[in-house]
Order: C-alpha cells, then structure tokens, then sequence
C-alpha cells in the first residue's frame, strides 16, 4: 500500500488534502487521489485566509503526532488544499506515529 508520506534522514515528508472551514479539528485518514498520489486528509475549521488555516494543521498535526508546532513546516501548497509538510524529528518514530492513526 502507498503511504502519505516519506521518510528523509532526519524528517518526514507528508502529503495533506485539507479542507479548511471542515466544521472540526481532525485527520481522517488517507484517501488515493486521480493522479494515484495518496494523501492524508485533513478538516480544520478555520478560514483560508491569512495562513489561518495553515496553522490551525500545523496545530492540529503536532497534537495528533505529539511533537512541536515548531519542528512542522508547510514546504509546497502554501495556498493550496494539496500540501507538503516537512516534519522534523525521527522519521521512523513519526512513521509508527502515523501508521498507528492510519490503522484506526
């Protein structure tokens, strides 16, 4: 199975779908796009405007994954719903973090 993300020597990549103004803080679980590009899907509930929604996900990513707000950054589609996030950390640590949410 193709995961959401990808694991670098001292991050981890994630593909995010978000969609803000969701009416609820939470990660969904992965969904195959068209293109065949999985992502994780995401529903924050504030406003795309003013990064708003941008750091509500970092904010919502760093609660699900336990690591900080600042160790998450947005790294492509800033003003898309299609994102990359670079986590920094143990990239095996975060993917166990990640498998264990996918699974549920």
């Amino acid at each position: 199975m193709n995961t959401p993300y990808r694991l670098g020597a001292d991050h981890l990549l994630l593909a995010i779908r978000l969609t803000p103004n969701g009416g609820r803080y939470l990660l969904d679980g992965a969904e195959t796009a068209a293109d065949g590009q999985v992502h994780l899907k995401a529903r924050v509930t504030a406003v795309p405007e003013k990064g708003k929604a941008n750091k509500a996900l970092i904010a919502l990513v760093s609660k699900t994954l336990r690591c900080p707000k600042s160790a998450i950054a947005v790294i492509s589609g800033d003003t898309s719903r299609q994102k990359i996030l670079r986590i920094d950390g143990d990239p095996e640590d975060l993917a166990e973090r990640l498998e264990a949410l996918l699974a549920r």
